[in-house]
């Protein structure tokens, strides 16, 4: 018991100790809000390497084959499923919810946006999509209302400079500005009217019991269980089940290390995405500040199994997510993925240190 108790203390202590630093981490990165330097950091035009087709890949530490990672991951998934969202809480200290607020900002939804959520499953993100979508169209009936307007017409899109701060943005690398309006017509005093059509967002997962945890999510919350802008679909990342040109904007969260084909993925992204589109990545990634990468180490291998073990009976699972983690790309590696895929202005901002990069990529 003793032995059990000073164990749970020091996972505790390492724990809270990783979470001040990365905390510290992320203030320091997020100054470039306040006026002073970036993160955001411009992509070398240089070739990635893509990973060698062959029989097997990495499962965590493991090497499986290439055919079988999809299912094994499929029993992971449905394994953590009805504790996901706690998990993340206690794994990341809340972090998590900084990370996924700070994804959306950087998406700057607007009205009518069609947005496509993928590996979504509990919904996490994509609820925050569509509140931000439903504040803006909000914003844009009553702009309308005072101007005299019924809408500012279509569906109408961000300005050129959406890519966020810093010289990746989409007008810093001569990206064509993206059209306003479904006619193209600008959003300030559009010549023709038209009502305006509520954007939507479809949340894509392969795993159907995650998809089950975010439908319960969404018919208990208030704002989310009548509004019909929010779907549903069950979905491989790698063979997306939508036409062409479909969306305005694409998210994938702390899942494509988990895809056995990431550079399918990435080419689905471009594919469904509109002409002028935005491809966003939240993902685990490589730390960057010094002395944060020995407590995140052991934090990650003695303290996370350990949590899976105790809140989800299921240390084994999140050995992997911790495993899958260090095998994933760096983000200068996963960057070039990204252009590689066909994707332009392609940047990417570290969070608490590199724990976490959020990548962005347009379709020009």
């Amino acid at each position: 018991m003793a032995t059990h108790l000073r164990a749970g203390r020091a996972s505790a202590g390492l724990a809270s100790l990783l979470m001040d630093r990365a905390r510290q981490g992320m203030l320091s990165e997020a100054c470039w809000s306040l006026g002073s330097s970036t993160s955001w950091r411009t992509v070398s035009s240089s070739s990635g390497q893509q990973p060698a087709d062959g029989p097997d890949i990495d499962f965590g530490f493991k090497q499986v084959p290439r055919d079988a990672k999809q299912s094994l991951v499929g029993q992971v998934f449905s394994s953590v499923a009805s504790s996901y969202d706690v998990m993340n809480d206690l794994m990341s200290g809340g972090m998590h919810r900084l990370w996924k607020d700070r994804l959306v900002e950087a998406l700057r939804p607007f009205p009518g946006q069609e947005h496509l959520d993928v590996a979504g499953g509990t919904g996490d993100v994509a609820f925050r999509v569509l509140r931000a979508v439903r504040a803006a169209e909000v914003e844009e009936r009553m702009a309308a209302a005072r101007a005299g307007r019924t809408s500012a017409g279509g569906r109408p899109r961000p300005p050129a400079d959406a890519a966020g701060p810093g010289p990746g943005s989409a007008a810093a690398a001569g990206a064509t500005p993206r059209a306003e309006g479904a006619a193209g017509a600008s959003r300030p005093g559009a010549a023709a009217a038209s009502p305006l059509v509520p954007g939507r967002v479809v949340v894509c997962d392969i795993n159907p019991d995650m998809l089950r945890e975010g439908k319960q999510k969404a018919a208990a919350t208030s704002d989310l269980a009548g509004d019909a802008g929010l779907s549903f679909v069950e979905g491989n990342a790698e063979q997306l089940p939508f036409d062409d040109t479909s969306f305005d904007s694409y998210t994938i969260a702390f899942g494509i290390r988990n895809v056995t084909d990431r550079p399918a993925a990435l080419r689905e992204a471009l594919r469904v995405l509109k002409p002028g589109g935005r491809f966003l990545c939240l993902e685990f990634s490589q730390v960057t500040q010094p002395g944060l990468r020995e407590l995140y180490d052991a934090y990650s291998f003695a303290v996370i199994p350990r949590i899976g073990h105790i809140v989800a009976n299921d240390a084994a699972s999140y050995q992997y997510l911790v495993e899958s983690i260090r095998k994933f790309p760096d983000q200068e590696a996963f960057a070039r993925l990204i252009e590689d895929a066909g994707f332009r202005a392609v940047t990417y901002e570290n969070m608490s240190g590199g724990i976490v990069a959020l990548h962005s990529g347009f379709k020009l």
